[in-house]
């Protein structure tokens, strides 16, 4: 997994609530338990006509938000099933952030551990982002883990909060193997202390 330090994207407003995880990658698609190869049908009911054909009005299928990385959603974001391949559709098309006023607890649980960063942030503050979002390819926007920081393409400050051990991860590009590895001296000393105790086994 990659590290997660600062980044620096474009942010595309999507005000939509109970986005749920069919929405983001419909159960048709979950044909493989490989990660890649969703991000082509990420939001597949909402991006496409059913011959296959690009919805205008979606947001991501706009000229000024095709590149989009950063997402500012609406609340109760990956509501639904449990299904892992939503994150992974969302980080194969590029998304590396995604802020709401809340998100389902498996999804944003899943988000941290396939290196994308879920920000939760007050109605308020997610409207001023929003608005930022909605100025189109040159609103970027920064987001800065360490700091725990979002600048606005104005240079407005907004302060986040995420927890210590999360954040670890990120920025050391930590997945589930990742930490384990993190231990491989202590294991590989285990393993020869009960050699040695059971040199039968």
């Amino acid at each position: 997994m990659e590290k997660f330090e600062t980044f620096s994207g474009i942010a595309a407003p999507m005000p939509l609530v109970n986005i749920d995880t069919d929405m983001i990658i419909p159960k048709v698609f979950l044909k493989s338990i490989a990660r890649t190869g969703f991000g082509a049908n990420l939001f597949d009911e909402m991006r496409f006509n059913r011959d296959g054909t690009e919805i205008p009005d979606f947001v991501l299928n706009k000229p000024q938000y095709r590149s989009a990385q950063i997402l500012i959603a609406g609340d109760n974001f990956g509501c639904g099933s449990s299904r892992e391949h939503a994150p992974w559709a969302l980080d194969d098309f590029g998304i590396k952030v995604i802020v709401s006023t809340s998100f389902a607890d498996i999804f944003f649980n899943n988000s941290f551990k396939n290196g994308m960063l879920p920000i939760v942030l007050p109605q308020e503050q997610v409207d001023v982002l929003m608005a930022d979002a909605e100025k189109g390819e040159n609103a970027r926007m920064t987001v800065d883990l360490e700091a725990q920081e979002i600048t606005t393409s104005d240079g407005d400050v907004i302060k986040f909060e995420v927890d210590a051990f999360k954040k670890h991860c990120l920025l050391n590009g930590l997945d589930d193997i990742g930490l384990t590895m993190e231990k491989e001296a202590s294991i590989d000393a285990f393993e020869a202390k009960a050699g040695a105790a059971r040199p039968w086994v």
